[in-house]
């Protein structure tokens, strides 16, 4: 395993590893060659006066729902509970530049010669190389060892742009909604495609929270996981939620979001049903919210994701209230998640982006 780490660990004080969990992180044994270097953020979700135990050895500190609600006070309630949605409170708290974010039941994955596969090495990769988003390379990343661009790829769009996030996938089982869930029981994912690739502008994606990295700097004030869990008619969109408002900021930005390496191993997939419970209304409202963020535009005064994101949030009050009152709710939610930001990060220079909108 010590093989497949380097001799120094990439960005080890700029990246901090945010780890959502409700139960002991026996799992980070496993991943210790790789996370140990590093700082963790681990955000305890459920029963504050429940102990989590960690093993000895980590560089760590834990948030419960009581230190949420001191940290954030009457913003506290846009902090989810009992939802990995918390998760994004650690993006908040960090000082680094730079988030990998898993979940406890995320085991280290195997290529097909045996050898582990480092995720967090890749996924830093990733973020350290430009992306191509404005014009498709067919032969995938151009900046890989081993490829470049192809023939009639413009040479102005060459030099590329910032990469905000990286996106991992999953070896076994898949991450599937409820219905596919209940349709494919014994489905496992064993295919490993070893190839990344830039999600073009314009185009939307579901993005998964369990095996992901970003530019906290570049893309964080976005990386809110909404309104999810106890009290609330959704759950299991969270990472969605994020996912569509980053991409429509970072197409509007000019940055890049890659996905495909690195994969994890995840272990057990969630019940069907209880997720069907969750999900339920996000399957029905989807058909609404996908052709929401697909036409949505922001003004070109919007040079920083802050504004990116308030503008969202108007937009969602304006058009997407009148689907159901909870849309109301989370667009106030956004609003007091950004100043919930700027209070803990007030520099605020961190996220705008020097050359503004690519428009």
């Amino acid at each position: 395993m010590a093989a497949s780490k380097s001799s120094t660990p990439l960005l080890k004080d700029e990246l901090d590893i945010v780890i959502p969990t409700i139960r002991n992180l026996d799992f980070l044994e496993m991943w210790r060659p790789f996370f140990q270097p590093y700082h963790l953020i681990i955000v305890q979700d459920g029963d504050p006066s429940k102990v989590i135990k960690v093993p000895d050895g980590f560089d760590y500190e834990l948030y419960n729902r009581n230190d949420i609600n001191k940290i954030l006070g009457p913003k506290a309630n846009c902090i989810s509970f009992k939802d990995s949605a918390c998760r994004c409170f650690g993006y908040m708290v960090s000082k680094k530049k730079y988030i990998f974010t898993i979940d406890d039941d995320c085991f280290v994955a195997k290529d097909p010669t045996g050898k582990e596969i480092n995720a967090l090495e890749q996924h830093i990769k990733n973020l350290l190389s430009p992306s191509t988003p404005f014009f498709f390379n067919t032969l995938y990343d151009p900046y890989r060892d081993g490829t470049d661009f192809v023939r009639g790829y413009p040479f102005s769009l060459r030099e590329g742009v910032p990469t905000a996030v990286s996106h991992g996938l999953w070896l076994n089982i898949p991450d599937y909604d409820a219905p596919t869930q209940l349709v494919k029981p014994l489905e496992r994912n064993t295919r490993y495609v070893d190839a990344v690739m830039t999600i073009p502008k314009g185009t939307l994606f579901p993005m998964c929270g369990m095996n992901l990295a970003f530019n906290r700097e570049l893309i964080g004030p976005a990386m809110y996981f909404g309104l999810m869990g106890d009290g609330q008619p959704i759950g299991r969109y969270d990472d969605m939620w994020a996912g569509w408002c980053t991409k429509v900021i970072c197409d509007h930005l000019g940055l890049g979001v890659k996905t495909g390496l690195p994969y994890i191993w995840h272990s057990k997939a969630s019940n069907p049903f209880v997720n069907l419970k969750k999900e339920y209304k996000g399957i029905y409202w989807q058909e609404e919210l996908i052709p929401f963020f697909q036409s949505l535009t922001l003004p070109k005064d919007c040079t920083t994701v802050q504004k990116c994101y308030i503008e969202i949030s108007k937009q969602v009050k304006l058009k997407l209230g009148k689907v159901d009152d909870y849309f109301n709710k989370l667009a106030d939610a956004m609003l007091k998640w950004i100043e919930a930001w700027d209070e803990l990060n007030p520099s605020g220079a961190s996220t705008g982006v020097p050359n503004g909108p690519a428009k």
